[in-house]
């Protein structure tokens, strides 16, 4: 069976068609700059066809196309089938997501119009925290403005996280129901999720993906109270959002938002990006301390995304001072460069520690085969 799947953004159009089977991708590439001045397409909808005149005779061969969407909100709590009551939900919760959910929404239009003979799946990012017990997803605010504005704690990065905590569990040969794991995706963007039993119980971002870990150029976790201060300093909203979610995180402290330049400094003996990369570890430790206590014990730690899978310098820093919770790498172990799952811990650790590839496409087409059956 194949899934076409679709990830939009707001000038872009990344594709792949995956064998859910043997989980091949037969064909995947990337439209950019729609709409603008030498760009792939005009607009999403011509953008589709060029991405089915590209497909050519593989087109017959879909069997469902998966779209990946940001933020499903408290209505959306796992994969659906794609009508026009669920393009209005998506819409409906689309201003928890501005940047995000009408690109996505732009993406399914344009889809469902190119391919009306297949089913169409929309799978969220936030869905596989909906399992969240209201004491991790219940801001401490007034209950009536929260309820008004739906602010809680939704996380993100969730397809990751649940397709990460399957492997995992295949790695270490136990069923994924009996496990407690802590995964850190970790790159440009990073959040940790605590999983007891295969469904998150707490995870790091919040109503949007600024909270949590130090990423790329967003801050993560702040006090709520540095906003109020820089907007009676005379900033306005917008130049506030600007600095936490663009100019902040590694960017904001060492000059660049990729790890790899703040790694080269850092070991060139730039204390700026020396500083950069203990604030970025310190915030890992804190997390995983805080899910161990949440999840009452700890099966394995299991690193994903760029950062994780790639750095093994960063995962060693990150657990380092841990081996009294039971963490610890096997130095040999974490510097294999390798892409199949693996353990990296040595063999006699109380915990597990686990290098897991990521792969969100091939998840949102194994989500979608399962929902079309």
């Amino acid at each position: 069976m194949r899934v076409f799947v679709v990830n939009s953004g707001s000038s872009s159009i990344k594709y792949q068609l995956v064998d859910v089977v043997t989980e091949e991708v037969v064909l995947s590439g990337l439209l950019e700059r729609l709409g603008q001045p030498g760009g792939d397409a005009a607009d999403h909808r011509a953008g589709m066809r060029v991405v089915l005149d590209r497909l050519g005779s593989e087109a017959a061969s879909i069997a469902a196309v998966g779209h990946r969407v940001v933020h499903g909100g408290s209505v959306f709590t796992a994969p659906v089938v794609i009508d026009d009551d669920v393009v209005a939900g998506i819409e409906a919760v689309s201003a928890l997501a501005p940047l995000h959910n009408p690109a996505n929404l732009a993406g399914i239009r344009a889809a469902r119009l190119a391919m009306p003979g297949v089913p169409h799946v929309a799978v969220f990012d936030t869905a596989f925290h909906q399992s969240m017990p209201a004491a991790a997803s219940t801001y401490a605010i007034d209950r009536a403005v929260a309820a008004e504005h739906g602010i809680r704690r939704y996380g993100f990065h969730g397809t990751s996280h649940q397709f990460v905590a399957g492997r995992a569990a295949a790695v270490l040969g136990r069923p994924l129901e009996s496990l407690k794991l802590i995964v850190l995706h970790l790159g440009n963007g990073s959040s940790a999720t605590a999983i007891d039993g295969g469904r998150s119980i707490d995870t790091s971002m919040g109503l949007t993906p600024l909270a949590g870990l130090v990423m790329g150029t967003r801050s993560g976790d702040v006090d709520p109270g540095v906003l109020l201060h820089l907007e009676r300093a005379g900033l306005p909203v917008a130049e506030v959002d600007a600095i936490l979610n663009s100019r902040s995180g590694l960017l904001g402290l060492a000059g660049s938002s990729d790890m790899r330049d703040v790694s080269a400094a850092a070991e060139a003996g730039d204390p700026d990006a020396e500083l950069a990369l203990e604030v970025w570890a310190h915030r890992i430790r804190h997390f995983v301390g805080a899910y161990l206590a949440q999840l009452g014990g700890l099966d394995a730690v299991v690193f994903t995304a760029g950062i994780g899978e790639n750095a093994p310098a960063l995962r060693a820093r990150a657990l380092a001072g841990l081996q009294h919770l039971g963490l610890a790498v096997d130095a040999d172990r974490n510097a294999e460069r390798a892409r199949a799952p693996r353990i990296i811990s040595p063999d006699d650790a109380p915990v597990a520690v686990l290098v897991v590839p990521t792969n969100e496409e091939l998840a949102i087409a194994q989500a979608a085969a399962t929902l079309v059956g």
